[in-house]
């Protein structure tokens, strides 16, 4: 019986060859001081990896090289199928490249027939920021150009906050629909703006799709700090994960056990020490990246692969990739429409082989998908108010200051213009007051979530006691 060959060694030849973009000869493998197995154990591990087609040959005898076809890197996932199902040809999106398409190959065999691997270190330690790209320059560039929506010098934030309404419902249905999560749209939509839970959804349904909510409102609300350090990561993670996992100390904190995922060969790192060095490694090289579309799809690869929590780990690779859209006022991705199918085989693609192209083919297309969705949620808007987003802070705490103490419109004047006083240049504050009592005539529960206000605050408010002007 043929020795197996360490899924290690197999996954290190392949980071080796990565630094040859035109691929690289036996004898160019053999002269790395990486390389310390004879030139026929070297030719088995080669072959082996062509077999199973992590590996490329091009040209014969000598001058045969092996490659990957690009350059690109992972992401992961807890799935729920165990075996990707392969699409015929002709049934297949048009949007997968060919290399996706030879890894929905590989990944279509039965989990028993494909090669358990670890956790590959080598696969982080080869990124060098700005210097490698999982995203070639021509695709970044036209994602740039999608997503600009013309707020580029505007504070961080802003154009997060002026889709918030729609983006609530959309990235938390979508995301939690990659869960397995069976709230509708609609259903989702009447728990975010009513507080409307439906009959026959779980309470850990429910409770998913209110835990994305505040993450996002987070993300919005801290849109000038949060960033690729442990504080806004562990941060997301505490409140996507709120009352979901059996130990609530594990909210928001890098795991110490063993986790196992299903549907998969590939075994996470188990080591406290090495999952701490390897996450700050992680939230390091992604902060030095300056490309903003890179920057997110490194994030989607490389957090999920890591598994950083005990859970919930997809979840937070998801929002993560929306911190680099919320700071530089960029479309964000809302990962509507994306199939679960194609999203699941992309990471568990990322997981076993390293392998990023079909992965980054789903990134690419849930990203198109998402502008066309928000280019037409920006025409219904119209322009933005200048008066209103130089003074968005200031507006929001005043609104949210007359419902949360529950003043009647009345009394709430005298409040305003004592506060508009000690915060509000002269020269506006006549101004402010206007808008300020404007939007507390027209605030009704379908649009409180632009100033993070509970349904049951706007409730209370509501009643003769506090406000409706009494």
């Amino acid at each position: 019986m043929p020795l197996q060959v360490p899924a290690e060694e197999l996954s290190a030849i392949r980071q080796i060859i990565r630094r040859f973009p035109d691929g690289a000869s036996v004898g160019e493998l053999l002269a790395l001081p990486d390389i310390s197995f004879p030139k026929r154990t070297l030719q088995r591990r080669l072959d082996q990896l062509v077999s199973e087609g992590r590996l490329t040959p091009k040209g014969e005898g000598r001058a045969r090289r092996y490659l990957i076809r690009e350059i690109y890197a992972p992401a992961e996932l807890d799935p729920p199928s165990a075996v990707v199902r392969e699409e015929p040809r002709d049934l297949e999106p048009e949007w997968l490249s060919p290399e996706a398409r030879a890894v929905r190959k590989v990944m279509s065999r039965p989990v028993n027939q494909r090669t358990p691997v670890a956790y590959n270190g080598h696969f982080l330690d080869a990124y060098e920021p700005n210097r490698t790209f999982y995203l070639p320059a021509a695709l970044r560039d036209e994602l740039k150009m999608l997503g600009q929506v013309g707020l580029e010098e505007l504070p961080a934030g802003t154009y997060l906050r002026r889709v918030m309404d729609r983006l609530l419902v959309d990235l938390s249905w979508n995301s939690s629909r990659l869960e397995g999560n069976t709230y509708s749209l609609l259903e989702t939509e009447r728990l975010l703006k009513f507080d409307q839970t439906p009959d026959g959804k779980s309470a850990k349904e429910t409770q998913m799709i209110l835990n994305h909510k505040a993450a996002i409102e987070m993300l919005a609300d801290q849109a000038d700090e949060v960033g690729f350090n442990p504080y806004t990561i562990c941060s997301v993670h505490a409140l996507l994960s709120d009352n979901l996992l059996s130990d609530t100390a594990a909210c928001g904190r890098v795991r110490s056990c063993a986790v196992g995922i299903s549907g998969t060969v590939y075994y996470p790192l188990e080591i406290p020490q090495q999952i701490d060095e390897r996450f700050r490694q992680i939230l390091e090289k992604a902060n030095a990246i300056e490309d903003p579309f890179e920057q997110a799809f490194f994030a989607m690869v490389h957090l999920p692969y890591l598994q950083p929590f005990e859970d919930v780990n997809k979840r937070v690779s998801r929002l993560a990739a929306n911190i680099p859209m919320v700071r530089h006022n960029l479309c964000p991705l809302s990962f509507i429409d994306v199939d679960l199918n194609h999203y699941v085989g992309a990471t568990l693609a990322v997981y076993e082989l390293n392998d990023i192209s079909y992965l980054r083919d789903v990134f690419v297309w849930a990203y198109r998908r998402s502008c066309t969705r928000y280019a037409v949620v920006r025409q219904t808007l119209g322009e933005p108010d200048p008066f209103r987003l130089k003074y968005r802070t200031e507006l929001g705490n005043l609104v949210r200051g007359v419902v949360q103490e529950r003043l009647g419109l009345y009394v709430a004047d005298e409040w305003i213009r004592k506060q508009v006083n000690k915060t509000i240049p002269e020269t506006d504050r006549e101004q402010m007051r206007k808008v300020v009592r404007l939007e507390l005539l027209t605030l009704h529960e379908g649009n409180i979530a632009r100033y993070r206000l509970r349904p049951s605050e706007f409730k209370a408010w509501k009643e003769p006691k506090g406000g409706n002007g009494s």
